[in-house]
Parts: C-alpha cells; sequence; structure tokens
C-alpha cells in the first residue's frame, strides 16, 4: 500500500515528460512572410518520443507548408524561407496541460531542382498553452539560403524537431517517412549581372597634343566593337577610336589625343559610356606646348602622381558572445582601414568586401548571416568625398564598403570603419566560430 502513491506519481511524470516532448510538434503559431504563396501539403511522418515517455512512436500526417519573401531571385541573393508546421502528426496524449514558452523547433527544407540541399531552420521558444488532450497549435520557423544555380528551385518541408524545456530538456525528432515530401513553393532564379573586370592601361600617363598613346584592354566580350575615348573630368571629348576585341576579350589600339582639356581616358562596349560595360578612366595629360611670349620664361614644375594604398588598425576582431539556446546577434565593429589616394587623374575607387562561411566544432554558421553598417570619414581638404556602402548581408558574394566617385580631380585620405553583426542560431554548438573577411580595393 505505502508504494502505490511513489508508482502513481513515477507514472504521472513520465506522463507528463512525454506530453511535453510531443508538444515540439508545435508551438507558437507564426505567419508567413507578407507576399508569400505558400500552398499546404500533407506528408506521413514518424515521431519518436523521449524514452522517458514511455510512449511508442507516432506515425501520422504532418500538414505543412514553406514560404519565401521572394519567388524571382538572382544568383547571389539570399532568400528567407519560413516553414510552418500547420497541423501536426500528434496531439497531447494527455490529461495534463502544457504551460505557454517551452517548446522551441529546428528543422530542415529540402532544395530540389537546379539547386539542391538543406536549409536549417529555427523557431522561436514560444507557443500558447495546450490543454490536456487537444491539438497542437501550429508553429513556424525560418531560415536562409544563398541562391547559388539558375532555374526552378523546390522547397520542400523536411524533418523537424521540437525542444522542450519544462522540468526537463528533452527532443522529439519527427522525420518524413518518405522523403522527399511533396515541394511547397517553387522559385525561378536567374543570373545575375556579372561583375564588371574590364580593365585598361596606357603606354604613358601623359603626351603633346596630337600625340597618339596605346590603349591595351582586357576581360572585354570577345569580339565585341570597344571605343576609346578622350575624358575632360565627367565629359566626353572629341577624341575617340574603335578597337575590336579578340576571342579572348582583350585588345590593343591607339587614340590620338588632341584636346587640351583631357584627364583620362575610357574604354567601352555599345553607344555610349557605361560604367558597366565600360573600363576606365585612366589617368592622361596632355601638355601645354603654348609659346612663351617675348621676353617671357615659362617656370614648370613636375607633381609625382602616387598610388592608392590601404592600411588596416589590425588584423582581428573579436565578436560579442551568444548563449547556446538563444543564439541572436554576436557583435563587434571592424579595424579602422585607412585609405590613401594620391594618384591625381579623374578615378575614383571602390573599397568591397565578402566573408567566408564561419567555421567551428562540427558546424558552421553561414556567410549570410553577417552584415555590417559601414561608415567613412574624409580627412579635411581631400578633392574627393568618401560615400559609405549600404547597411546589410556580406556574405561570399561582397558588398560595398565605401566608394569615392570619379571626377576632374579626385584624391585625398579616408578613414572607414563599420559596425559588425553576426546573426547566429539559438541552437548553434558551442565552441569558437571564425570567418575570413577580405577587403578589396580598386
Amino acid at each position: 500500500m505505502g508504494s502505490t502513491p511513489r508508482r502513481s506519481r513515477r507514472w504521472r511524470w513520465a506522463s507528463l515528460f512525454g506530453a511535453t516532448a510531443l508538444a515540439v510538434t508545435a508551438g507558437g503559431a507564426l505567419a508567413c512572410p507578407a507576399g508569400a504563396a505558400a500552398t499546404n501539403v500533407d506528408f506521413a511522418t514518424h515521431c519518436i518520443p523521449p524514452a522517458i515517455a514511455g510512449l511508442p512512436p507516432i506515425d501520422g500526417t504532418t500538414t505543412a507548408n514553406v514560404a519565401v519573401d521572394n519567388t524571382s531571385p538572382k544568383v547571389g541573393d539570399t532568400v528567407t524561407v519560413t516553414y510552418t508546421v500547420v497541423t501536426a502528426a500528434a496531439s497531447n496524449p494527455t490529461d495534463l496541460a502544457l504551460p505557454a514558452d517551452i517548446m522551441t523547433p529546428t528543422g530542415k527544407v529540402t532544395l530540389g531542382g537546379a539547386q539542391t540541399g538543406d536549409v536549417t531552420v529555427a523557431g522561436p521558444k514560444k507557443n500558447p498553452p495546450v490543454p490536456g488532450k487537444a491539438a497542437f497549435p501550429s508553429f513556424s520557423m525560418t531560415g536562409t539560403f544563398t541562391v547559388t544555380k539558375a532555374g526552378q528551385i523546390t522547397l520542400a518541408p523536411g524533418d523537424y524537431n521540437i525542444h522542450t524545456s519544462y522540468i526537463m530538456e528533452l527532443d522529439t525528432p519527427c522525420t518524413v517517412t518518405n522523403p522527399p515530401a511533396p515541394a511547397s513553393e517553387t522559385i525561378t532564379a536567374t543570373d545575375g549581372t556579372p561583375a564588371n573586370t574590364r580593365a585598361i592601361s596606357l603606354s604613358s600617363a601623359s603626351g603633346d597634343p596630337g600625340a597618339s598613346v596605346t590603349v591595351s584592354g582586357s576581360a572585354f566580350t570577345p569580339g565585341a566593337s570597344v571605343t576609346l575615348a578622350g575624358r575632360a573630368g565627367d565629359t566626353q571629348t572629341a577624341d575617340t577610336a574603335t578597337v575590336t576585341a579578340n576571342d579572348q576579350g582583350s585588345f590593343s589600339g591607339s587614340l590620338t589625343v588632341n584636346d587640351k582639356t583631357t584627364t583620362g581616358i575610357v574604354a567601352y562596349e555599345g553607344a555610349s559610356w557605361n560604367a558597366d560595360t565600360g573600363a576606365g578612366p585612366a589617368a592622361y595629360v596632355v601638355n601645354d606646348d603654348t609659346p612663351v611670349p617675348p621676353g617671357s620664361q615659362k617656370l614648370t614644375t613636375t607633381v609625382k602622381a602616387g598610388t592608392l594604398s590601404m592600411t588596416q588598425a589590425g588584423d582581428a576582431v573579436a565578436l560579442s558572445a551568444v548563449d547556446f539556446g538563444k543564439g541572436g546577434a554576436s557583435t563587434g565593429s571592424l579595424q579602422t582601414v585607412t585609405v590613401k589616394d594620391f594618384r591625381g587623374g579623374p578615378a575614383g575607387w571602390s573599397l568591397t568586401g565578402k566573408v567566408t562561411d564561419f567555421t567551428g566544432p562540427g558546424a558552421k554558421i553561414d556567410a549570410s548571416r553577417l552584415s555590417w553598417t559601414p561608415a567613412c570619414a574624409t580627412k579635411a581638404g581631400s578633392p574627393s568625398t568618401c560615400n559609405a556602402g549600404s547597411a546589410g548581408a556580406v556574405g561570399l558574394t561582397g558588398a560595398t564598403l565605401a566608394s569615392t566617385p570619379d571626377g576632374t580631380v579626385t584624391g585625398g585620405e579616408f578613414t572607414v570603419d563599420a559596425g559588425l553583426s553576426l546573426d547566429v542560431p539559438a541552437f548553434t554548438p558551442p565552441g569558437s566560430y571564425s570567418g575570413v573577411l577580405t577587403l578589396t580595393l580598386t
């Protein structure tokens, strides 16, 4: 008789643990992204309660959908994915009510078609109370992936796990019985605009009026007609010539420069100058050959052109720590970069950066999760003005940190900074993670 109450209490605790774990197949209901067209799909699911629950596996049907924030991305874009379990495969099997905010779901979305792989998703620790014997509420999980291939990409709901923090820390994994599940969403990715790598060089940086300069170019469209032209600041002069790029996209042509106001030379494809299909300006100066009046003496001096360079205040940044199970923003500041443009001439500059994935103990944090907020200051007296890049993701493909525009006369000294923030997923395995941010000045 004396042992009966203890057995009864043990049964109630085991039942409670089982109900808590099963409830992880549901959580706080979250809406799909605005404008996203999510199609509900049904698929057979096999859920395994924790052993302490004393319950057999649950085989049932899950109704879910996958939504995206952009159905027509370009290669290189980051797409946000929302996986919503509308109806879980099981309900609360006991008469015991479950409290609010004890469930944290994680899972994956399966990509197919032009791009394959899995997208890791996670949801917040939020759910309404679940009465005994009641159906579990829906829950949503989000994640991101970078588009790497053009074409149609399907997204299907995949396995999910519900972690509960109520009396004990427990997991209930639910797997797709016959993977993959039906596709819930299809997006069409297109090729992004390729980076312009066209470049030119000159045989000389100056010449007398009427002298010819050899312009050499690379990375142009093979077989394209290329216009060579003089520039006076932001304006094209009347000095032009036409060459044809060879099968490798290279060329070498001669341009006769007469206009004494010339500050640079450009080369471009198409009917008119376009920075996306051209290169330059490369600095060029026309010598002043104006005759000296009788009884006068012409005095000359030379200002030597320097280089475009950058230095960093350091080569390491320690971002703030985040808690396992919570994740969130790991923040810090970029080591200050100093840019010195002592070239003279009309060309501005651009400072860009790209980052690798952050790798750690058996896991990684995607490069797309690093974002920055750039800032740029110009030293007094500098001809150019520094423009900070846009705040946003850095990623594998990179982003602009700072730049100065082309102009009649450019140059100066500039300091570039940025606030950094790495969005760490909630259940990233504990440990140290590191990635490499590479800055390129052109």
